[in-house]
């Protein structure tokens, strides 16, 4: 098989679809979406069935549990998807909404409008539920789309395409506009990377050797979905119960996803009354613990933390604590290891919150909540294309307003420039 040609042939087809997907009328994409999810839910038994092939080799290579959360579906991940396609038919349609206009001395009448991007690639690790959140993110903002998911869910992401793909050219989706790349070679993604002209945009989602590479090595623009180095700050004014609940949440309910907490900070005055609570909820929770010396010294079970720790995504029950002597010391910190992504701050004191969001340099930063949080479907988004990290073009979670550019239409009477 010839990759290269195969990944042309894709990408000219996906060009193609994409003018006339720009164009097309919101009630027919809301059409093919809720279509599309109706075909998710009727023949889940046939997502199910390949996600256990999926599964069963992926226990055999020994991938850690985190990696296998990440893979598995079930009805419940199954009626998510649907749920977040049926959202975004439910979302307003970004292409055409106007943001600015003026009228010039001149007389030229100018607006700017919104547009579709044209032709977005999607490169992706291990979760399958990404297959129906980009197909429908980008079908809905009027870009077609190159799906090109990791071998270990090749069997998911085969059948969830292809039920997505015959849903939407049933309902008016123009034929080439949703691309799957069954090729599972690395020989696929660099074809990928270099397919200038024909696709607009790159997002990889995925660990950060992934992400780097992509960035590295891409002469398509790449927008770059961060790993995610996430906080929780504990202030000295904190209500410690709260604490350990957002704490608790943060870390356990998904491990293995980016907005998941993986280092824990704590003021100095409440690390003595604060640690031992800690220590008991994330035991009950099978965490294990890695602690500053100051830590330890309070709790001396905990694992020693070494300088790794701090930089570490670990995406499993694993927790690094460090004691801070104030919230300076806790915004330096969070500044210098953090990814961009998430932090949280947990405080009765209105002006260390405001600080904290003001200082702390992060695509979300919240105040007494979860990093959690941190998704498309939570913020009202319905999906998300993923949780930009970078500062140019759009950061924080992508919906459909981030999957369009903008165009200016201007209106004249003759006018010349003198």
């Amino acid at each position: 098989m010839d990759i290269k040609a195969e990944m042309m042939k894709k990408a000219t087809a996906a060009r193609e679809a994409s003018r006339k997907l720009g164009v097309l009328p919101t009630g027919v994409k809301n059409q093919a979406l809720m279509a599309m999810a109706e075909a998710l839910e009727k023949r889940g038994s046939l997502i199910l069935n390949a996600n256990e092939q999926d599964l069963e080799e992926a226990r055999q290579k020994g991938l850690k549990r985190s990696y296998l959360d990440r893979l598995m579906l079930d009805e419940t991940r199954i009626s998510q998807m649907a749920e977040g396609l049926r959202q975004t038919a439910a979302l307003p349609d970004p292409v055409c909404q106007g943001d600015y206009s003026t009228i010039r001395p001149n007389g030229l009448e100018i607006r700017r409008v919104r547009v579709p991007i044209g032709v977005i690639g999607i490169i992706y690790e291990a979760r399958p539920n990404v297959t129906a959140d980009a197909a429908g993110l980008c079908l809905k903002s009027g870009n077609a789309v190159i799906l090109r998911g990791g071998s270990e869910a090749i069997r998911s992401n085969t059948v969830i395409s292809s039920l997505l793909a015959k849903a939407a050219y049933e309902n008016g989706i123009p034929e080439g506009a949703l691309q799957f790349v069954e090729f599972t070679e690395r020989e696929a993604v660099d074809e990928m990377t270099h397919l200038s002209g024909l696709l607009d945009v790159i997002i990889p989602r995925g660990g950060a050797g992934l992400i780097r590479h992509i960035i590295e090595n891409s002469s398509v623009p790449v927008i770059q979905t961060g790993t995610g180095v996430c906080h929780t700050y504990v202030d000295e004014t904190a209500n410690l119960d709260m604490a350990v609940n957002i704490a608790v949440n943060a870390k356990t309910s998904h491990p293995s996803v980016c907005n998941a907490m993986e280092t824990l900070l704590v003021h100095a005055s409440v690390a003595e009354a604060f640690l031992p609570m800690l220590n008991e909820a994330m035991k009950a929770k099978q965490v294990e613990l890695r602690g500053c010396e100051r830590s330890r010294a309070i709790c001396p079970d905990m694992a020693e933390a070494v300088e790794e720790d701090w930089s570490t995504e670990y995406g499993d029950l694993i927790l690094s604590v460090k004691v801070v002597a104030d919230l300076g010391e806790a915004i330096d910190h969070i500044n210098r290891y953090n990814t961009g992504h998430s932090e949280t701050i947990v405080t009765e004191n209105l002006e260390h919150a405001h600080r904290f969001q003001r200082e702390v340099d992060a695509a979300a930063v919240y105040v007494n909540a979860s990093t959690r949080f941190t998704d498309g479907f939570e913020f009202g988004f319905g999906a998300e294309i993923g949780i930009s990290t970078q500062k140019l073009h759009a950061r924080g979670p992508m919906g459909l307003a981030e999957l369009t550019s903008t165009k200016y239409l201007i209106y004249g009477e003759g006018q010349i420039r003198k």
